[in-house]
């Protein structure tokens, strides 16, 4: 499987998501998958990158000119697919991922959410974005999703293309993994 992974590019964030990142890192290596992401050497995507690496997995990096010629493509990407715009880099990780998760991150990872969320609902593509909600990162985005939905505001049900998952058992779960799958130790 094809993991698209949409995540902050920052270091200064809480350490306990680097180690719930390089745990799901770790499981998307060892069990054969690919990660497909930014192709970044900081924050959350470096630690994905590597975790996937150094677990047996293929890292597949999708990196905008401008992020490469500032020197910050990551040492652990196997195929790098150069891009020009951040929404080509978008449109790029959509198209070459199975399934999408996006781990804590900022105005960029917002922009990737509803982005691929949206044009699900228009028909570009039948790809859910599982969103991780590490220690309740997400609860505002998810209280906020209902806040709209019961405005009717959003046509259908948002849960069609939002699976909101608060550990990474239920991330396995929501990408199809099997529950023999979902058996992940480690937890920080």
């Amino acid at each position: 499987m094809r993991i698209g992974v949409f995540c902050s590019a920052n270091s200064q964030i809480d350490p306990d998501f680097f180690a719930l990142t390089r745990q799901l890192g770790e499981w998307i290596g060892r069990h054969g998958h690919t990660l497909v992401y930014g192709g970044c050497d900081l924050g959350l995507m470096e630690c994905i990158a590597q975790a996937v690496s150094q677990s047996g997995g293929q890292v597949i990096g999708v990196i905008p000119s401008r992020l490469e010629k500032g020197g910050h493509t990551s040492s652990f990407v196997d195929v790098r697919i150069l891009c020009e715009t951040l929404g080509e880099r978008k449109q790029l990780m959509v198209s070459h991922s199975d399934v999408v998760i996006a781990l804590p991150g900022g105005i960029g990872t917002l922009d990737e959410i509803f982005s691929v969320a949206s044009e699900g609902t228009l028909a570009y593509h039948d790809k859910t974005v599982v969103v991780y909600n590490m220690k309740g990162f997400w609860n505002e985005l998810r209280a906020l999703m209902e806040h709209l939905q019961q405005q009717g505001l959003i046509r259908g049900d948002y849960r069609s293309r939002l699976v909101f998952a608060d550990t990474i058992e239920e991330v396995v779960k929501a990408i199809g993994g099997s529950s023999r799958d979902a058996a992940i130790s480690g937890h920080p």
